[in-house]
């Protein structure tokens, strides 16, 4: 039988997402997130929406948040922005896929926060400099339990909101994706072999802004998934 590795320190816990109705957790791998897929979310921005060439990013496996956990408003910034997007988990995975042999990696549906310093985004855009420290710091991708394929399939027509404090702060269709599940998992695996345990953060419809200390929220994902928080 296989045997655990000799580590000299001990090894970091595995992050997981609690699936819906089941004991069972997802284990998390990568997060990988794209940006700029809601036209007006990107002429929100002050950006151009190039359908052909997605622009992606990334975050560590541990910056999750999951099961109710309050999130801790991060360091170095005073700009909190919110972004809420459906989540994709995947139980399998390939490189170079046809958009047909992408979709059927999907395991199942979450939605999320991609949360963004966007003061340091900002400097970072203005010298030309990556993003990681705007996108990628510790709690910055809070996601609801999954709900298995099996179980669940969005269409264009579901919607995702996000309310903060009790007002809806962002609301679309996901039919307003410039790119849908599985064109993004297909142009994702010609720059990485995706594997099973990722999650894709599929973008985020216009009305992001701030978030303070205290703030509450809620994400939805009609009819599959919803979560609520708090910014402490």
């Amino acid at each position: 039988m296989p045997t655990e590795p000799l580590t000299v320190i001990p090894a970091p816990a595995l992050p997981s997402v609690p699936v819906a109705g089941q004991p069972g957790r997802f284990p998390v791998r990568r997060i990988f997130c794209i940006g700029r897929n809601y036209a007006d979310h990107a002429k929100e921005m002050g950006a151009s929406v190039d359908k052909a060439n997605p622009m992606f990013f990334t975050k560590p496996a541990d910056a999750i948040v999951t099961d109710g956990a309050d999130v801790p408003y991060p360091s170095a910034t005073s700009d909190l922005h919110h972004e809420v997007e459906m989540v994709v988990a995947l139980g399998a995975g390939g490189s170079h896929l046809s958009v047909e042999q992408a979709r059927a990696l999907v395991w199942g549906y979450g939605v999320g926060l991609d949360l963004t310093r966007r003061d340091l985004q900002a400097q970072a855009k203005a010298k030309g400099a990556p993003w990681d420290v705007a996108k990628g710091f510790d709690h910055s991708a809070p996601i609801s339990a999954l709900v298995p394929a099996s179980e669940v399939t969005p269409t264009a027509s579901t919607r995702i909101t996000l309310e903060v404090n009790g007002q809806v702060r962002q609301q679309a269709t996901l039919g307003d994706m410039v790119l849908d599940v599985g064109e993004i998992l297909a142009a994702l695996s010609t720059l990485f072999e995706l594997k099973a345990g990722d999650l894709v953060y599929t973008g985020t419809p216009a009305g992001v802004s701030a978030l303070q200390r205290g703030d509450t929220f809620k994400a939805t994902l009609e009819g599959i998934a919803e979560f609520g928080g708090r910014i402490s």
